[in-house]
């Protein structure tokens, strides 16, 4: 009971990690985002156990702030770059 189309698990592993590249490639700044995002929880999880009489409250609150405000950076150059490769950097007709 064949119905005609032949989807094998390969290729579609094959199509979503083609995707992915290719999605990075139009906007390249989400993939660093999301480095930096895991570098500095990375980094934060580590300087927990050495943030000395630092409550935890407000260590948790200064990691936050970094991890957000280096998500939004990021995203913000992305888009003026992608406004850059639309308007600006376009051949004219």
């Amino acid at each position: 009971m064949s119905i005609g189309t032949d989807i094998s698990l390969s290729s579609y592993d094959e199509d979503q990690g083609s995707k992915v590249t290719c999605k990075a490639r139009e906007a390249p700044f989400v993939p660093i985002a999301m480095a930096g995002f895991a570098a500095i929880v990375t980094y934060g999880l580590y300087k927990l156990k050495s943030r000395g009489n630092t409550e935890m409250s407000v260590h948790l609150i200064h990691m936050h702030v970094a991890v957000q405000g280096f998500v939004v950076g990021a995203v913000t150059l992305g888009m003026g770059y992608s406004m850059y490769k639309e308007f600006w950097a376009k051949p004219k007709p």
